[in-house]
Formats: structure tokens, sequence, C-alpha cells
């Protein structure tokens, strides 16, 4: 290290802090960013929250559907009931448990969207509700009629 800057010291200190990373995380030389990592997690677990909903006997009707206010990870049939469903997932809890990650914020955003998705449908007498799935590692918590609009 003799001979190069502090600047040059600090970037051959953060490569070789993200080449210890990758190898503890099992990431090696995957170009992916963490983004699509975090993304293709978030599907993999919705479609594991679609099985289970299946497996009660709810019909999947679409999953993350997109309207100009968000998203919905899954929308679904349950009886006479339209259900939107939020998924959540945490390894940890170190950013809190998964189903305290749907905050108001977050189910004022959902309710907007359920709302275009009634409109565009033209479902406005259809009874619908708001569920919460929460997976903690591989355990599913799922919270039926969790917040109204």
């Amino acid at each position: 290290m003799a001979g190069q800057s502090s600047g040059e010291m600090r970037r051959q200190g953060r490569e070789e802090n993200r080449e210890e990373k990758q190898l503890q995380t099992g990431e090696g030389n995957r170009q992916q960013s963490g983004r699509r990592n975090r993304r293709q997690t978030g599907t993999d677990y919705e479609r594991a929250a679609g099985g289970y909903l299946e497996s009660i006997g709810y019909e999947i009707l679409e999953y993350n559907y997109r309207c100009k206010t968000g998203e919905i990870d899954i929308v679904a049939k349950d009886g006479e009931y339209i259900v939107f469903c939020e998924v959540k997932y945490r390894s940890d809890r170190r950013k809190g448990g998964a189903l305290a990650a749907v905050d108001a914020r977050k189910q004022q955003i959902i309710f907007r969207c359920a709302m275009f998705y009634l409109t565009e449908r033209h479902l406005g007498d259809v009874p619908c509700r708001f569920d919460v799935i929460g997976i903690e590692n591989s355990k599913i918590t799922h919270i039926t009629n969790a917040f109204t609009g």
C-alpha cells in the first residue's frame, strides 16, 4: 500500500469488502444489481403467497396489478369478495416484522390502486377487502381484512 493515495486505499478497501461480502452471500461473480435480486425475491414470495391462497380456496385473478398510483401484489377472489393482498417478506427482523411494513402510507396506496382496479373493470358493486400476508423466513401469516379504506 506504500505510495497509494488515501482515495486509492479507500477504493481498494471497498473493493475488498465487496468481494468478501459476495463470498459470504454466495453471489460470486453475479453482475445483477441488488434491486433485481430483491425484485426476484419479492416475485418468488408473492407466488408462494398465491399458492397458499389457492390452497385455502382463493382464486388468483392477477399478480402485480399496476396503475398510476402504485401496485397491488395479488388480486384474488374469495367467495363473493375481491381481495387485494399485499405480500411482505423479511428474512429477519432488523428492518422490523413483515406485517409492520404495511403502514398507513402503504395502505393508502393499496386502497387507491384497488379503486382503479374496480373502476377499470366496472366492479363498483362487488364487495372487496384488504388482506396482508407476512412471510418471515418460511412462516406465512395471513391477516384477513387487515385494514379498511
